[in-house]
C-alpha cells in the first residue's frame, strides 16, 4: 500500500481513537504508524491494543502481527516506567500530559534525556529528569507531598481579642421590626441535560466504532485483493482448487469473511450513532410546555440491524 494511503487512514483513525479508544482502533492506528515509521507512536498504540486484546480465535493472527511490530518499534525507542505516588495525579513528559496516575503500561519516548512531572491540586509538584537509551527502559518514581493552601492559612486568621473574623460584615434583621411577608415563588421546572449528554456521548462512541470498523474493513479488503491477485498470478484458482492452493484459498475465504463482518459492524454502528443523535436533539428541542403536569415525556432510541428510530412516551 502506498504511503499516502496510510496517511489517509491515520487522519481517519485519530478522531476515532479520541471517541472510542478500543483495542481494534488502537491496533489499526498502531499498524498505520508502524508503516509510516513513526515507531514511538506505533509502540504506544500497539501496546495498548495488546493489553486489551480480546479472547477471540479470529483475532489470533492479528495479535501475532501486533506483537512482532511492537517488538520492532520498541527496539527503536526508549520507554519510561512511571510510578506517581498519588492516584489521580497528572503525569507530564517534557511538558506534555500523558495520562493520570497510576499509568497503564509504559510511556514510549525518543532516546535521550526527558523531564517527567506529576501534578495534583493540593500537592506539591514532583519532577525527575532521566536519560533513556535506544531500546532501554528507565524507571521513574515521583513522590508527592501535601501542600498547605492559602485558603487553609487564611481560615486560621483571628481578631486581636482571639475571636474569629468570619462573618464580621453580616447584617441581620432589626430587633422588634415587623417581619417582611414572603411571597411564595413558583419554581420553574428545569430540563435535565443528563439524557442529552448521555445520548450525545453514546452517539459519538457509535460514530467512532463505525469509523474504526470501516477502516478495518478497507484494510481487510486490500488484503483480500492482494491474496486473490497472488493466486491468479501463480496460475491457480479457488473453485475446485488443486492441493497446492487449498491453504491460500482458505486464507482468502477467511479474509473475505472478515471484510463482511467489519462492513456489517460499521453499518450497525453508523445506524446506532444516527439514532442516538436524533434522540438527543429531539429531547433537547422538545417544548416542555406541551407536556401535562400529570405525566412526563420520555424519548427512547430504538435500533435494529439496518434501521433505527426513536420512541416518544408521555401524556399530553
Amino acid at each position: 500500500m502506498p504511503p499516502w494511503k496510510y496517511q489517509e487512514a491515520e487522519a481517519l483513525l485519530l478522531p476515532a481513537w479520541e471517541l472510542n479508544p478500543t483495542f481494534d482502533v488502537a491496533y489499526n492506528l498502531g499498524n498505520t504508524r508502524y508503516q509510516l515509521k513513526k515507531h514511538k507512536e506505533a509502540a504506544q498504540y500497539l501496546s495498548h491494543a495488546l493489553r486489551h486484546w480480546p479472547l477471540m480465535k479470529a483475532a489470533a493472527k492479528l495479535k501475532t502481527t501486533a506483537e512482532q511490530r511492537l517488538a520492532e518499534s520498541r527496539a527503536q525507542v526508549g520507554a519510561l516506567a512511571v510510578k506517581a505516588g498519588t492516584p489521580g495525579a497528572e503525569v507530564l513528559v517534557d511538558g506534555k500530559a500523558v495520562g493520570k496516575a497510576p499509568l497503564e503500561g509504559e510511556v514510549f519516548v525518543e532516546p535521550g534525556e526527558h523531564r517527567v512531572e506529576a501534578r495534583l491540586e493540593g500537592y506539591a509538584p514532583a519532577s525527575q529528569t532521566v536519560k533513556v537509551a535506544k531500546g532501554g527502559t528507565a524507571e521513574v518514581e515521583l513522590a508527592m507531598t501535601l501542600a498547605k493552601s492559602e485558603a487553609q492559612a487564611a481560615a486560621g486568621t483571628t481578631t486581636e481579642g482571639g475571636g474569629s473574623t468570619a462573618g464580621a460584615g453580616a447584617v441581620g434583621p432589626v430587633a422588634g421590626g415587623p417581619a417582611a411577608p414572603v411571597e411564595p415563588q413558583p419554581v420553574p421546572e428545569k430540563r435535565s441535560w443528563v439524557p442529552v449528554i448521555a445520548l450525545g456521548a453514546a452517539s459519538a462512541v457509535g460514530l467512532g466504532v463505525g469509523i474504526g470498523t470501516t477502516v478495518a474493513s478497507n484494510n481487510a479488503s486490500a488484503d483480500r485483493r492482494a491474496q486473490a491477485d497472488a493466486i491468479l498470478e501463480a496460475g491457480g484458482g479457488c473453485p475446485d482448487a488443486p492441493a497446492a492452493y487449498i491453504q491460500a484459498c482458505s486464507d482468502l475465504r477467511s479474509t473475505a469473511s472478515r471484510v463482511d463482518t467489519f462492513a456489517r459492524a460499521a453499518t450497525v454502528a453508523y445506524t446506532a450513532s444516527g439514532v442516538l443523535a436524533i434522540a438527543a436533539v429531539t429531547y433537547a428541542l422538545w417544548p416542555r410546555s406541551e407536556v401535562k403536569a400529570s405525566g412526563k415525556m420520555r424519548v427512547l432510541p430504538e435500533a435494529h440491524v439496518g434501521y433505527g428510530g426513536i420512541v416518544v412516551q408521555g401524556a399530553w
